[in-house]
């Protein structure tokens, strides 16, 4: 098991999902209506880029869940599953960022977006197995020392 190797895999999963929300957005704005994609490829009336763009963030979609299951190899469920949160902190600034989305940042979901971070933080800090262990040594219960 490769731990660096997971966080890698797992943080790709995270770019690449980011990418196809991204993507997805950008192209559905372009795109009519799904109830009327049928009459609009028959008059001609559909964005070429915009369902290229749609067929990328598929593959990316795909190339995404194949990185995730790399990574659940190497790094436990509990610490990967809360990496994918950073996708909603990536999707909320580069989408308020790029001026063609239109999106705006905002305090609440600023707010909202910091807290997850700061929980993703929290539950990936890592405790040196070597400190866990030692504390364990150096602090004996309360029934050893009194023997």
């Amino acid at each position: 098991m490769s731990r660096q190797r997971g966080l890698s895999l797992a943080m790709s999963s995270v770019l690449l999902v980011s990418g196809a929300q991204l993507a997805m957005r950008w192209s559905m704005v372009r795109l009519p209506a799904p109830e009327q994609w049928m009459s609009a490829l028959q008059i001609g009336g559909v964005d070429i880029r915009a369902l290229v763009f749609v067929l990328i963030a598929m593959v990316a979609y795909g190339l995404s869940m194949l990185c995730w299951l790399l990574a659940l190899r190497d790094i436990p469920l509990s610490r990967a599953y809360s990496l994918l949160s950073i996708s909603y902190a990536l999707v909320y600034l580069l989408a308020a960022l790029l001026p063609f989305f239109h999106e705006t940042l905002t305090v609440p979901r600023t707010v909202g977006v910091t807290l997850i971070v700061l929980g993703v933080v929290t539950i990936n800090l890592r405790r040196s197995a070597s400190t866990a262990t030692t504390a364990s040594r150096s602090f004996p219960d309360e029934n050893q020392r009194l023997r």
